[in-house]
């Protein structure tokens, strides 16, 4: 019996597959051949019984430096004057670290800002529960 297996694969919409393989096979997927973005992997299979089977795994590249904007989300209503920070880093620089810029600033969450006015709370109210002179009395 003849052995018909075959695997092709494609990217994007492109017609014709950038590599063809009999299966089982590994491969190394250069992606600093492709342009940042969106794209899709397709795997087109051909068993040995000429039947074909196709997987897509859509997938993004970023081979560019990573941009962080705090300020300003997607789709997001604005009016008036509005503050924003931009930061752009990525993993070219070998030699030395720039400590100044490394990380994008952030505010404190909200969350944070909460627990610790209920635990200043729930000390106060501790306090004046429980304060009385009786309690501090010396043994000496």
């Amino acid at each position: 019996m003849e052995d018909n297996r075959n695997i092709k694969v494609f990217l994007d919409d492109d017609p014709k597959p950038f590599a063809s393989f009999a299966p089982p096979v590994k491969i190394v997927l250069d992606t600093t051949k492709i342009p940042d973005g969106k794209h899709t992997l397709t795997i087109v299979a051909k068993s040995s019984n000429n039947v074909e089977g196709i997987r897509k795994i859509p997938f993004v590249v970023r081979n560019g430096p990573e941009i962080a904007v705090v300020g300003l989300k997607e789709n997001e209503t604005v009016d008036s004057q509005i503050p924003i920070t931009i930061n752009a880093y990525g993993s070219e620089t070998e030699d030395f670290f720039v400590i100044r810029g490394s990380e994008t600033p952030k505010a404190i969450p909200a969350w944070v800002w909460a627990l610790v006015i209920i635990f200043v709370a729930y000390g106060l109210f501790y306090l004046i529960m429980y304060w009385s002179p009786e309690l501090y009395k010396s043994f000496f």
